[in-house]
């Protein structure tokens, strides 16, 4: 059902509930996990609420059986807001708390743990505590879902609501903990079969034990499966429909509408169906639980087999390996030893190739390679395995007809730059309209003047600049002076312009 549920969220809510991990990649997580143990001691005892020194007083108590708790004297409050932050623990002002007017004003804040925030903490010590001596396949499961499919019958018979859902509640308990135990079992099995080259000696001395284990479960199993299919359609002959809603109407989940509960049941009871009423020619679980106990059996037996000759012949993997390693340290020198070893594990040079995006935000760092965009590659990178440059910079081509062709014409530029600056020094700025020539020499000139003037007794002073054998001097002026150009009018408030013949 969890899995299910696990599957019904979108991306943004996954990313919310994978925050409320963070504290586990930080640098002081065992810390966080301690101060969460005091928070969940506290919550044992039905203190909901706890403030920064409640929370210090259970860490020195869990110091006290465990020497390795930490007891921060210092950032407590700091490492409860950031698990606030997270969302893995509520924070909460209680003004109740505080004592004098400065604790008031500090906001004295309790914390408690959120919904999901717990479930968090929860599958943390799960995985913390969990054992490999605990996995087990139980074949006493199927006499115990026998009787309450039986009592399940009945109850639906007889219109005994709260059976019903007493009943419904333990079988959905029990098949959730059946493939919890037999997909732990099974991936241990591999863990197991997996590191026998390693440690062959454990493998056989727990080997009666576990063929012994799975045969009984199998036996167990076969015993009951055809009791069972005619168990769940016993149960459903009785009246599905019926039955479902008299376990919705003793269902006491508050924050769920009864059309909710009813869809909620009918989906458990079609995971207690998949698991031993068989629908046309598709296995049950439990027979497909069957099969994957079978085949692990001829693993197993396999795998002793193959250790039963290996310990007769002496030689194994590991016998093996002993013997790679001495060839090795005896070679001459490194490169005949590189070489044994690539040729004794079939090792080479990684024969592709490839480069950066020219924009690597536009790929998600998530993206696989392969459905990452490709790169254009260059042909001097796949065949030489050499980035390409620029090279040697090219000679510069000398044309000495373009080089003649501009300086004629920055000749003339200059020419025409003086006749318009003698013109202006002979016919003045105002009372007619400047060309472009003029405009251009004026405003030079005006440029230099203004770049030069200062302040003299808190008062602009007068300004000259030169160019080209013409003086422009701005004098202080009340009016003012205005020029005309082809392109517009050029106001000079302030000043008044004179032209006159000088040098620069």
């Amino acid at each position: 059902m969890a899995e299910r549920r696990a599957l019904d969220l979108d991306a943004l809510a996954v990313s919310d509930r994978f925050q409320l991990f963070n504290f586990t990649r930080r640098d002081d997580h065992i810390t966080y996990l301690w101060i969460l143990r005091a928070l969940d001691r506290l919550r044992e005892v039905h203190q909901v609420q706890a403030g920064a020194e409640d929370v210090a007083t259970a860490l020195r108590e869990l110091a006290a059986s465990h020497p390795e708790a930490p007891a921060p004297a210092h950032g407590l409050r700091h490492r409860l807001d950031e698990l606030s932050a997270d969302g893995v623990v509520h924070r909460f002002d209680d003004a109740s708390r505080a004592g004098d007017l400065a604790s008031y004003r500090n906001r004295q804040s309790v914390y408690q743990f959120s919904e999901l925030g717990y479930w968090a903490y929860r599958a943390v010590e799960n995985v913390l505590g969990a054992r490999v001596e605990d996995v087990n396949l139980s074949r006493l499961v199927f006499s115990d879902v026998l009787e309450d499919l039986t009592a399940l019958a009945e109850a639906n018979r007889t219109g005994q609501a709260e059976s019903v859902y007493r009943r419904l509640s333990r079988l959905d308990s029990v098949m959730e903990d059946m493939g919890r135990r037999s997909a732990q079992f099974h991936v241990t099995l591999g863990e197991i079969l997996r590191s026998t080259e390693a440690s062959p000696e454990v493998f056989l001395r727990h080997k009666n034990a576990l063929l012994v284990h799975m045969s009984d479960f199998m036996a167990e199993l076969d015993r009951y499966l055809p009791r069972l299919d005619k168990a769940v359609h016993d149960v459903e002959g009785t009246g599905l429909a019926t039955l479902l809603s008299r376990a919705a109407e003793a269902d006491e989940r508050l924050f769920m509408a009864r059309g909710e509960r009813v869809e909620d049941w009918r989906r458990r009871w079609r995971a207690v169906r998949g698991w031993f009423a068989s629908e046309g020619g598709a296995p049950t679980r439990a027979a497909e639980l069957g099969a994957a106990t079978r085949s692990a059996v001829s693993g197993v037996i396999a795998l002793l087999r193959q250790l039963t000759e290996a310990q007769r012949g002496g030689v194994n993997r590991s016998t093996q390996l002993r013997h790679l390693a001495e060839w090795v340290f005896n070679t001459p020198d490194d490169g005949a030893a590189h070489a044994l070893m690539g040729a004794a594990f079939n090792v080479r040079s990684a024969r592709h190739l490839g480069t950066a995006h020219e924009d690597d935000e536009q790929i998600p760092p998530t993206t696989t390679w392969w459905d990452a965009p490709g790169v254009e590659l260059s042909v001097t990178l796949f065949r030489s395995d050499r980035a390409p440059t620029t090279g040697v910079p090219k000679p510069v081509k000398r044309n000495a007809g373009a080089r003649s062709a501009l300086r004629r014409r920055q000749a003339q530029q200059r020419a025409d730059e003086r006749m318009a600056a003698a013109r202006l020094a002979d016919e003045g700025a105002h009372d007619r309209v400047l060309d472009e020539a003029d405009t251009r020499i004026l405003l030079r000139l005006v440029t230099k003047a203004l770049e030069s003037r200062s302040v003299v007794a808190g008062r602009l002073g007068s300004a000259t600049g030169a160019d080209g054998g013409t003086a422009v001097r701005l004098v202080p002026s009340d009016r003012g002076s205005t020029v005309r150009t082809s392109r517009g009018t050029l106001h000079l408030p302030g000043f008044r312009l004179e032209l006159t013949t000088g040098k620069g």
